[in-house]
């Protein structure tokens, strides 16, 4: 048996100032709101045969160990392909203060160009469709995992176009669970379409 379903956990709130870029960057989550998204996550999910994977940066290891503590049947994992797109030089600095051409180029050029010098999108939507591919394979019923806003969209849109299809900057979607927030996707058993 499969995963039937794939829950897309956005990590809590960062502790970082509004307007920073801060894709990889390993920032801690404000305790509080960790350990509350932790809860209504408990409460949410199935009674057995859950399986957990986190990103390895410190603000989903945070929830995977506080869902954890509340839920000890769950042992996360962590997971590297779910980690969040790297803005390189970017990191860390305030959006407003990144070079506007370098903006552009990224939006015109979504799929190839990497922001910062970091991780192309092309690149962040192989690893997230080989982790789908993986995650299909597992003899388990749903999976969790807790991730990041980017993750969240790669993988709406390999559900809706598959790993073949270059998007462009005007059909990239914004929609991503709030902070502590998730989706629940199916997730198609081997051999289904995607």
């Amino acid at each position: 048996m499969t995963a039937a379903r794939l829950w897309l956990v956005r990590h809590a709130q960062p502790r970082v100032a509004p307007g920073i870029c801060y894709g990889r960057l390993d920032l801690p989550a404000e305790p509080a709101a960790s350990r509350a998204a932790a809860q209504a996550l408990a409460q949410a999910l199935p009674a057995e045969g859950t399986t957990v994977w986190h990103s390895p940066l410190q603000r989903c290891e945070l929830l995977a160990l506080d869902l954890q503590g509340l839920r000890p049947n769950l042992t996360p994992k962590p997971e590297p392909r779910l980690l969040e797109l790297d803005f390189g030089r970017w990191e860390g600095r305030a959006w407003q203060d990144i070079d506007r051409t370098a903006l552009d180029a990224w939006a015109s050029q979504l799929y190839e160009y990497a922001p910062g010098g970091g991780e192309p999108l092309r690149a962040m939507l192989e690893r997230v469709w080989q982790a789908l591919q993986d995650a299909r394979r597992l003899p388990c019923g749903d999976l969790v995992w807790i991730t990041h806003a980017g993750v969240t969209r790669c993988v709406a849109w390999l559900l809706a176009h598959g790993p073949g299809r270059a998007p462009q900057a005007k059909e990239w979607s914004a929609a991503a669970p709030p902070f502590g927030g998730w989706t629940v996707v199916p997730l198609p058993a081997p051999g289904e379409a995607i």
